[in-house]
């Protein structure tokens, strides 16, 4: 494993895989201590997902995975579940200082500087005397 990569550990899977869904139709599931790793993975980096690692797996699997789990509420129910195991508050809280905001969302292009109109700028005086 590479140090730089997040790994979740035996323990740490342990406590979660009880909680994973187990109704799946079709196809078996990758690794889901793999897939939830590289999940985590991108959302601790700030990443998108086709920036994933490939020690992961596939981009797609772990995107798919997210939303799905996401719209069934297994995220929710996951951390809810953890949280009522109790343990030290540095396990248990979820911090969110790392959201960035997209560069246009400080209200578009110029800033908030205000201008005059054109047709009042007319009329007033030069700016420059040459």
């Amino acid at each position: 494993m590479i140090p730089d990569r997040f790994w979740l550990t035996d323990a740490q899977f342990a406590k979660i895989s009880p909680h994973l869904p187990t109704d799946t139709r079709g196809k078996a599931r990758v690794d889901d201590r793999r897939v939830i790793s590289g999940i985590v993975h991108v959302l601790k980096s700030g990443g998108r997902w086709v920036d994933a690692p490939p020690e992961y797996g596939p981009k797609k699997t772990l995107y798919n995975r997210y939303v799905r789990w996401a719209l069934k509420g297994v995220w929710v129910r996951l951390f809810e579940a953890l949280a009522a195991a109790g343990g030290p508050l540095t396990q248990v809280l979820i911090d969110s200082s790392a959201v960035k905001a997209h560069r246009s969302a400080s209200g578009g292009k110029g800033g908030s500087a205000r201008r005059r109109l054109g047709a009042r700028e007319a009329d007033g005086r030069p700016k420059s005397m040459r």
